[in-house]
């Protein structure tokens, strides 16, 4: 038996190697370890650990050998070991050390993963708790990411997770998913006993088969991601279904390719969620009250969300005769997102929001993008704002930043408010064009004189826009009007970040 789980990694690794010196386990039964032994040194073993590891690990000589093959043999046959001979490891348990996929997360929002290898011809890849915060890797992991990570099996009943992992190293991250159509092997039948996968690249010219067992909860149609699995040194590749994506003949299934190809996270879990819904609502404490200045934002029509606002009014101070006081505020997004936070962690890990022409899978929940830090009309919300001082030519004469608390005088169109300046005002636009839209203009001519006398390199892009029928399909790509209210915003926004 041995004598602690040291004795067991020593014998796996650089001292199992000396010869002549005396074994580290005490063999049994006529000189060959028992079964309970070889699972228990297996188990222990940090290296590799394979038939000729086993033999010095128990001194194991000559003929004995043969009847240890033989046991080791029975105990595949029994289902006890997987691998070869020169990786061995009870069957359904992991080696100490392995590469795990980042497949998802539970309902605390800690993340899970399964082993990126797993030779077991039945079952399914077990599942993997990813103790991330017990890494320096912490914030730098994601689903779909690829981790080399400890191993260690749970012991508690009632956990959906058989293990728990530490994070050690980072590994390049899949350059493209595989994706693919599934078919099933009798398709009139709707028999769910294994089928084919047609791959949706069409550089991949060839089908691949699927065992029973390996389609994973995919039906017949279904669009899949899979990875491809050998099963032996020799053997023929074949696929293994590690997710389903629905039917492809959606026509929003076009979007779901691009974000599962890439592994952009799409579901927020159930503490980021709740840790959303619960934020407290914001107070002027310690804010500036900006509820009173007539701020407007003004964005494409098709805009989801209202990040920034803007006004603009004549200084007053007899020093800046001429000159112009902009006032350019911001969703505060701080305020809700703190340090340390779920919501914090979530973020960091998808970095950005991704737009495409039928949906956005955003940074943060709804509920922040979409209406706590959106400058919704008429609707107090928290803000980051600079008031910034020009002198009649456009030269900024000095700036402030403030927090403060804000309420949207009007949502605006980039073509609205053009409009109302071009001498064609809305019903919405025409009380703003006096107070509001005249002044920003007035103030967006000085900042272009300015402008033009830095000399700044003008890189004035045409954007292209891709336009959906009602099918959900592509209809045509547009260019649309680079209008003035566009370039007004763009100024403010510059000179804020400035």
């Amino acid at each position: 038996m041995a004598r602690n789980p040291k004795d067991a990694r020593g014998a796996a690794g650089s001292g199992a190697k000396k010869r002549g010196g005396p074994a580290p386990f005490a063999p049994a039964d006529g000189g060959i370890p028992t079964k309970d032994q070889i699972i228990q040194f297996l188990n222990g073993a940090t290296g590799k650990a394979g038939k000729r590891e086993v033999a010095r690990a128990f001194g194991i000589k000559g003929g004995a050998k043969i009847a240890l093959k033989r046991r080791l043999g029975e105990m595949a046959d029994e289902g006890l070991l997987s691998g070869d001979k020169k990786h061995l490891r009870e069957r359904g348990r992991l080696p100490p050390t392995t590469t795990l996929e980042v497949t998802g997360r539970d309902r605390d929002g800690d993340l899970l993963a399964k082993p990126l290898h797993w030779e077991d011809d039945d079952g399914q890849r077990p599942l993997i708790r990813v103790l991330a915060a017990d890494s320096p890797l912490d914030g730098d992991i994601g689903i779909g990411d690829r981790i080399l990570a400890q191993i260690t099996k749970l012991q508690r009943d009632g956990e959906p997770a058989e293990f728990e992992a530490v994070p050690l190293k980072k590994m390049p991250r899949e350059k493209h998913r595989m994706l693919g159509v599934y078919r099933t092997s009798s398709r009139d039948s709707g028999s769910r006993g294994g089928g084919t996968i047609e791959p949706i690249d069409r550089k991949d010219l060839r089908s691949w088969s699927i065992l029973p067992g390996d389609d994973g909860d995919a039906h017949d149609g279904d669009l899949v991601r899979y990875e491809l699995v050998r099963r032996g040194r020799f053997a023929t590749p074949r696929a293994n279904i590690l997710e389903s994506l629905g039917n492809p003949a959606d026509e929003r299934q076009i979007s779901l390719i691009a974000i599962h190809a890439h592994g952009i996270p799409e579901d927020f879990p159930e503490a980021v969620m709740a840790e959303a819904e619960a934020l407290p609502a914001p107070t002027l404490d310690g804010r500036t009250d900006l509820r009173a200045l007539p701020l407007v934002t003004i964005d494409p029509t098709d805009a989801r969300d209202h990040d920034d606002a803007v006004h603009a009014e004549p200084d007053l101070d007899s020093k800046n005769s001429g000159g112009w006081i902009v006032t350019v505020a911001i969703a505060d997004v701080a305020h809700y997102i703190r340090p340390g936070s779920k919501l914090d962690s979530e973020a960091q890990l998808r970095g950005n929001s991704v737009y495409f022409p039928d949906r956005v899978v955003p940074m943060l929940p709804e509920k922040i993008s979409n209406d706590l830090c959106s400058l919704r009309e008429a609707q107090e919300r928290p803000c980051l704002a600079v008031r910034m001082i020009f002198d009649k030519h456009g030269v900024k004469q000095g700036h402030t930043f403030m927090r403060a608390m804000m309420r949207s005088a009007a949502k605006l169109a980039y073509q609205e408010a053009q409009a109302a300046i071009d001498g064609n005002p809305s019903d919405k636009s025409a009380p703003l064009l006096e107070p509001v839209l005249k002044p920003l203009w007035a103030a967006y001519s000085a900042m272009g004189r300015a402008r033009d006398a830095r000399g700044p390199l003008d890189l004035d892009l045409p954007e292209r826009k891709i336009v959906l029928g009602s099918d959900g399909r592509v209809s045509g790509i547009i260019t649309p009007e680079r209008l003035a209210a566009h370039k007004l915003i763009e100024e403010m926004m510059i000179q804020a970040n400035v």
